[in-house]
Parts: C-alpha cells; structure tokens; sequence
C-alpha cells in the first residue's frame, strides 16, 4: 500500500510541477479554448504577476507532495491552486474529461491533507 500511495503522490507532484514549469516555458501546446476562456486567460495575463506565482506555487507544491516527510505542506500549499483548478472546470470547461480530471486530482489532495490530519492539530488548536 506504501509503494501505490508514493506512486499516486509522485504522478500528482509531477503533474503539478508540470504545470508550473509550463508557466514559464511555454512547451506545451494551449488546448482549445472557447471565447469565454480565452476573455480569461487574457486577464489572468493582464495581471502580471498571477500567472508566475501560481507557477512557483505549483512547483514548489510539487517537489514538497513527493517527498513523506513534507508531503502535509505540500498538499496545503497545492490546495488554493487545486481549487481554483476545479472551480475554473465546473464552471467554465464544458467537458466532462476536465472535470474528471481535476476533481480526481483534488480527491487526491484531499485524501493526503487527511491522512496528515495528525500533523496540522498545531496549527489549528
């Protein structure tokens, strides 16, 4: 069970990581999008800084889910972005395999928060 649990957190951390680097290298190609998603993805671009930022909260959330000992933060680290990510494909992505997907991808983050749920009783008590 340990070994499946690393694999499913490594392939989630390099999804994420992925995902960040793309931010700032641009090497993967944008997918189809609607005018609507276009409008807003022009704005995220308006603002400057957003895009980097959750770029460098990608990575770093990412390099932190691989590793046990700092697997707790980096699923809290990854969890604003994850929703973001769900939000932006329940409501704005008309299909099914972007929903899927992302909400396979925050079930996965969630489960890791609450298997560590021992390490944040400090931070909430």
């Amino acid at each position: 069970m340990k070994i499946i649990k690393f694999i499913i957190c490594l392939l989630f951390a390099l999804m994420f990581m992925n995902a960040g680097l793309n931010k700032f290298f641009q090497y993967a190609p944008m997918p189809k999008m609607t005018d609507e998603q276009m409008k807003i993805y022009a704005a995220f671009n308006e603002i400057g800084w957003l895009f980097p930022l959750v770029g460098i909260v990608e990575i770093i959330g990412g390099i932190l889910f691989i590793f046990p000992k700092t697997r707790a933060l980096g699923a809290v680290i990854i969890l604003p972005v994850m929703v973001g990510i769900v939000l932006q494909n329940v409501y704005r992505d008309p299909s099914q395999t972007g929903i899927i997907m992302s909400v396979v991808l925050f079930l996965i983050n969630i489960w890791v928060i609450i298997d560590n749920r021992e390490k944040y009783k400090n931070l909430v008590s």
